[in-house]
């Protein structure tokens, strides 16, 4: 069964700006490798984080079994001098499993968010990529609620984690990928401690910080969503610029208004 699972956000990222009233969304500075604003490369200084987030994470013990990210290209980018490392020397014969279930999260909006590039897209620039895992909880296009993010996180978490659970291969520790807001609602998921408010400053989620959560109980019947301890929370011990970044919920965060929404739709996520 999965004992550890690390999540790691993205290194520092180039900048995009979205106009609210249109949805046009516009990539500053820098021209996305996939042609989708909402999808920038790393700045020079996620590049370096990059590098030394990769002499971590091949120290780090338990060692990574299998790696889980979200489809988009910063944070395969993030990935790939540890997954250089971990693939090319021959430590694993598994692939990158491309999961949209862990993917950004965009508030709710009259519009249609930016799609995340297609495997075909990613392919020609990063290696090791499963071509045949299919994701199962993909985020609305016109994105979501914070409950919803919750939501969707703890399918995805508990679609995974099992799955891995039944491998014949037996992997132990599990690597994701993904965003502030996605690995806030992981933490929450994972250990069960989701706050009366989703403001709250509780789990952290700084650039190519690594968080660890360590199984509770093997027992099945313990389920996924709250059977894990936190026990590092964001760690940049190893960063030389140290935690940056950091970000947390900030009301609703949607882009319109629901002056009418049932009161179900404010409640905490059930996990």
């Amino acid at each position: 069964m999965i004992e550890t699972v690390l999540i790691v956000r993205h290194a520092f990222r180039s900048n995009w700006s979205v106009d609210p009233t249109t949805g046009q969304y516009t990539a500053l500075l820098v021209k996305s490798p996939t042609g989708i604003p909402t999808d920038p490369p790393l700045t020079s200084k996620g590049v370096q984080q990059s590098k030394e987030l990769a002499d971590y994470l091949s120290t780090i013990e338990p060692p990574v079994d299998v790696i889980y990210s979200s489809p988009f290209y910063r944070c395969l980018q993030t990935l790939k001098p540890f997954t250089d490392i971990y693939f090319g020397g021959g430590k694993s014969g598994g692939k990158i499993r491309i999961d949209r279930g862990i993917g950004e999260f965009f508030g709710r909006a009259d519009f249609e968010h930016p799609h995340p590039p297609t495997l075909q897209v990613l392919t020609p620039h990063f290696d090791y990529l499963d071509q045949d895992h299919v994701s199962t909880h993909i985020p609305s296009s016109k994105g979501e609620m914070i409950i919803e993010l919750h939501e969707r996180v703890r399918k995805a978490l508990d679609h995974i984690i099992t799955t891995l659970d039944n491998d014949p291969a037996q992997p132990k520790t599990l690597l994701i990928c993904s965003h502030a807001a996605t690995i806030i609602a992981a933490g929450r998921v994972l250990t069960g401690q989701m706050p009366d408010d989703p403001d709250t400053d509780d789990f952290q989620c700084f650039t190519a910080g690594v968080s660890k959560f360590v199984r509770k109980s093997t027992d099945p019947e313990k389920g996924v969503a709250g059977n894990w301890d936190c026990v590092l929370n964001s760690e940049t011990s190893f960063l030389s610029g140290g935690a940056e970044r950091g970000w947390k919920f900030n009301g609703d965060e949607s882009f319109v208004a629901f002056p009418e929404e049932p009161a179900a739709a404010t409640e905490s996520p059930k996990l």
